[in-house]
């Protein structure tokens, strides 16, 4: 064969190479999807067997019986002096976070000072009392002798050579001396209840003196925080700023920072023992049960996985409290966890949780991308010809990656893209979506 034969055989096999790519890349485009204003969209098909169940949820380990310490209530923010690290080890009574007290003081100082200014007034006052009884009782003493002179001395006119001038002279002396004594003695009354009241009102406030150093004194020992039993402490963060909204990271409490009434600022973990919770949706609530295995995967010990079981399943449901497009629920799923080096499952570790269920024998089955909600209700979009269609679908189960349909065919070809959507991207003009040209 001469060259020239050989380089047109060379040239001939490349053209057929090309050729069959090109017509094997046209034959295998419909299985790839439909493509409409030049976006594909995958398709799948409805299979039949057994769909694996596996659930992955995040958790974290949380102590079997823990106290949170909560600033106390002073009526205004105070300043952290002085609180213990994470993972301090505490005995029951030890101080754990301890606060500025130095305003606290000053309103004790402030109390005292006015309690022993109430209780020198008031022995003043009661003093005062005895002198001005003593001498109201004397004057009183000389205002009835000289009711009863008065009086003697008209009895002693009526048996004498007394004028009728004289005894008018005696009456009138005898009616001034009892209006004198009548006089003093309501004024006595009215300065006996003036003088109660005055005293009252000091009492009223010695005790207002008292009731403040009381007070001060309380939030003096309210404002040293103990542990309540022996244990770990877990200090929260510092989010009083908001600073999570920025998506950066939240730092403890520490020394200096300002904290209000009633903000939790630490934990005491007690070490009786630690436990796993995590959170999973109310789809694969269904998969898991009391007892069932487990794998754990700590965040912090990479590379290394321990055992676990279903402890308990909580049996209502709840949302997120910032989650408002998603109705999905979530339940609490607690985990018994075991490992060769317990020392290293410390209260506050994130984890991933991995579960394997009994898979759903003889199923048909779809990706979970496949499920899209139309008009409020469960549907797929089957492959019609050259464009889609909504179908309302029964779903039987739903794991992480597939969903059991009861009502379509084997082989029946839907998109794992809402099409309307499509159509809106191109405008909503477009028409149906159309096959790849060349199809």
């Amino acid at each position: 064969m001469t060259t020239q034969s050989r380089k047109r055989l060379g040239w001939s096999l490349a053209a057929a190479l090309c050729l069959a790519v090109v017509i094997g890349a046209f034959i295998a485009s419909p299985m790839q999807g439909v493509q409409t204003d030049g976006s594909v969209i995958p398709t799948a098909r409805v299979l039949e067997g057994d769909v694996p169940v596996v659930v992955h949820a995040t958790g974290e380990l949380r102590p079997l019986k823990a106290q949170a310490l909560v600033a106390p209530a002073v009526g205004g923010p105070m300043q952290i002096l002085s609180i213990a690290e994470t993972g301090t080890p505490v005995k029951e009574g030890d101080v754990v976070v301890e606060f500025d007290r130095s305003e606290q003081d000053d309103r004790l100082d402030t109390a005292r000072s006015e309690l022993a200014q109430a209780e020198q007034e008031i022995a003043k006052m009661r003093a005062d009392a005895v002198v001005q009884r003593a001498q109201d009782e004397v004057t009183l003493l000389t205002a009835r002798f000289d009711v009863r002179r008065a009086e003697l001395d008209l009895q002693g006119a009526g048996q004498g050579m007394k004028s009728e001038i004289d005894k008018q002279k005696l009456t009138l002396t005898l009616q001034e001396a009892q209006g004198r004594l009548a006089q003093l003695q309501e004024d006595l009354k009215s300065r006996t209840a003036s003088d109660r009241a005055s005293l009252a009102v000091l009492e009223e406030k010695r005790n207002k003196a008292r009731l403040q150093m009381d007070n001060a004194q309380r939030n003096i020992d309210n404002m040293t925080l103990r542990a309540p039993f022996d244990g770990l402490v877990a200090v929260k963060a510092n989010d009083m700023n908001n600073a999570a909204w920025a998506g950066v990271v939240v730092p403890e409490f520490r020394a200096g920072d300002t904290v209000f009434s009633g903000r939790p600022v630490a934990e005491v973990l007690h070490e009786s023992g630690i436990e796993l919770v995590a959170k999973v949706s109310e789809y694969d609530r269904a998969h898991l049960n009391e007892g069932q295995k487990a794998e754990v995967m700590i965040h912090a010990v990479q590379g290394k996985s321990l055992p676990a079981t279903i402890k308990a399943v909580a049996g209502a449901s709840r949302r997120e409290v910032w989650a408002w497009n998603d109705p999905t629920r979530t339940f609490d799923v607690s985990f018994d966890v075991t490992g060769s080096n317990p020392a290293s499952l410390r209260p506050g570790l994130t984890t991933l949780v991995r579960v394997t269920g009994a898979p759903i024998k003889g199923a048909r089955y779809l990706p979970r991308q496949a499920l899209f909600e139309h008009e409020g209700k469960p549907v797929v979009f089957v492959r019609q010809g050259r464009s889609f269609e909504p179908r309302e679908v029964k779903v039987s189960h739903r794991t992480e990656t597939h969903i059991v349909v009861t009502d379509l065919a084997v082989g029946t070809e839907v998109a794992l893209r809402n099409p309307l959507a499509e159509e809106k991207k191109g405008g909503g003009g477009a028409g149906p979506v159309q096959p790849r040209s060349g199809t």
